[in-house]
């Protein structure tokens, strides 16, 4: 085994995969040869379909589950389809996420529910499973999150909340869940240009603005986080409990 294959006979699921920082960390983790990875996904199936040909193409085993991750119920069901896979599961990844980019004076009510739904509630439930099936063996629980968690971000604001919700809930469960050898953190990311992020009313001078004050001089890309992702999984990380690990090329350390 090389140095880069830390990962044999793991099972590891990522939510939101099917593009963007999911699909990059799918395509990550599965160079370290784990033994099957699940794509979890909500509409788009012919990307989930591809993302999981591209990992088989890997010579790393792998499938999809849809699932609509601001329904309990959906939640429930993608854990039980895991357990009747493989029975158990080593790391699981919470990146899927919902952007509502409106000012704080129009967010409504359903709007906020969901997004709070989808990130924060969803990594909660889903680590409660997760850890359930880690129980015999332990493992890494890893959440997603982002810069608007810490700072303000204008047309952010219900994401952001979300964000930092999560990362508290990261914190809980890193103490709690220690017992079992189960391993959480997070991974903040700064400004990453993904589908989704473009899809922000001001991205132009957003971007602009980011890289003017980036000293690594640009945005970030889907793999900057994944290799992140990565260490976190490897058993070098494992002294690193209950942490948000920002990785934004620098951003925050210039006022």
């Amino acid at each position: 085994m090389s140095a880069r294959q830390s990962l044999p006979g793991k099972v590891v699921l990522i939510t939101g995969a099917s593009r963007g920082i999911g699909q990059a960390i799918a395509f990550r983790l599965a160079c370290e040869r784990p033994a099957h990875i699940f794509i979890a996904y909500c509409l788009n199936h012919e990307a989930a379909a591809a993302t999981v040909s591209q990992i088989e193409a890997l010579g790393v085993s792998a499938s999809a589950i849809s699932a609509d991750l601001g329904q309990l119920d959906s939640i429930h069901e993608m854990f039980d389809q895991i357990e009747a896979a493989c029975g158990v599961l080593d790391i699981f990844v919470s990146n899927a996420a919902r952007a509502s980019f409106q000012q704080a004076s129009r967010i409504t009510a359903r709007s906020w529910d969901r997004t709070m739904d989808i990130n924060a509630r969803a990594f909660l439930v889903g680590s409660q499973h997760a850890a359930r099936l880690m129980k015999e063996r332990g493992g890494r629980i890893i959440a997603v999150s982002s810069l608007g968690a810490h700072r303000y971000t204008p047309g952010y604001l219900a994401l952001g909340a979300a964000k930092a919700a999560l990362e508290s809930v990261a914190r809980y469960l890193a103490v709690e869940l220690a017992a079992q050898d189960i391993n959480v953190n997070v991974v903040c990311g700064g400004l990453i240009e993904t589908e989704t992020s473009t899809l922000h009313p001001d991205y132009g001078e957003l971007k602009r603005r980011v890289i003017d004050r980036t000293p690594a001089g640009r945005v970030g890309r889907p793999e900057d986080l994944a290799a992140v992702v990565a260490f976190l999984c490897k058993p070098e990380a494992d002294w690193i409990r209950g942490q948000t690990l920002i990785a934004d090329g620098g951003f925050s350390l210039v006022n």
